[in-house]
């Protein structure tokens, strides 16, 4: 099936255009604004240190209202009840897989350390002796391409254990988590701030051939919530961290209540500039530095309570 994709200005008020084009009866409505863009990181700022350049250039000076029509007569029709109420949409064709497929394309199978390769879902696993990690990327971060993650999985690689239970915190897509059973680890629990994380990290868990008997994941945050730590427990052999330092630096003390002792703390997503910083808070919160990686402008620290 074809669609018209049509955008129309935003202007200096966006919600009031998307309010006169669902008066006009225009459904399915998606916003692009500078300045949401802009109060939504000024609000979130604690759960990242870089946004990415490619995504602020795209936001710049922006500010327009998309919304999409069936290409038939239908859809022909409500473009001219949409015209006739002041508007002049541009107006461009696009079919179904355009939206269903075409972002697959970025994604192929990506060979991680020594033992893994990440593995789109769609995609065949390559023949290469590496253990499968299959994943659906989705819109929750973790797909084994940046650095952070990266660094996790190679870590991993020397750290994971049959007998060895893990705690992912921050686990996003599932990634590090289903990695460590893939390598042989016991069990995993995740915990994420994002309430679809359970449900995508579940998934790409069931993608592995993991069930809730190995791989459990929470929605909440343990920074504020003193229930959601008693619920995740403790005396994990091995912990794992892949969020930012203004998270791990207030975490750290925190992560020691769920290791066992002389348990792995592994954290990641330290932007360059900020491992000094996060660094002090290891040691002040007690544990012993074993490893510090850095791969491009991100480093990674391996910890030991």
């Amino acid at each position: 099936m074809q669609w018209l994709e049509c955008t129309v200005p935003g202007g200096h008020d966006p919600d009031g255009v998307c309010e006169r084009l669902a008066a006009a009866g225009v459904g399915g409505m998606s916003v692009e604004d500078e300045t949401e863009f802009r109060e939504f990181l000024a609000n979130n700022q604690a759960y990242w240190d870089y946004v990415d350049e490619d995504l602020e250039r795209r936001f710049r000076g922006v500010s327009r209202v998309k919304f999409w029509l069936p290409y038939d007569v239908d859809g022909k029709a409500m473009l001219q009840t949409i015209r006739a109420a002041g508007f002049a949409p541009e107006t461009r064709i696009i079919a179904d897989e355009d939206w269903e497929n075409n972002w697959k394309q970025y994604y192929r199978p990506i060979p991680v350390g020594e033992r893994l390769v990440v593995v789109p879902a769609w995609e065949d696993a390559p023949e290469d002796g590496r253990l499968p990690l299959r994943l659906d990327p989705g819109l929750i971060f973790g797909t084994g391409s940046h650095a952070t993650t990266r660094m996790c999985l190679e870590r991993l690689e020397s750290l994971a254990a049959p007998d060895k239970r893990v705690l992912d915190l921050g686990c996003g897509s599932g990634i590090l988590a289903i990695g460590a059973l893939v390598l042989g680890c016991a069990s995993a629990v995740g915990c994420d701030i994002d309430p679809k994380a359970p449900d995508v990290a579940e998934e790409n868990a069931a993608l592995n051939g993991l069930g809730p008997d190995r791989f459990k994941v929470y929605a909440g945050d343990v920074l504020t919530d003193r229930g959601m730590r008693a619920r995740l427990g403790s005396g994990y052999p091995l912990v794992l961290a892949n969020i930012v330092s203004d998270v791990i630096i207030p975490l750290a003390p925190i992560a020691r209540e769920f290791l066992a002792p002389g348990g792995d703390f592994v954290c990641s997503g330290i932007i360059e500039g900020r491992q000094d910083e996060v660094r002090a808070a290891l040691e002040k919160a007690g544990y012993a530095i074993l490893g510090h990686d850095c791969q491009e402008e991100w480093h990674c620290f391996w910890c030991r309570a």
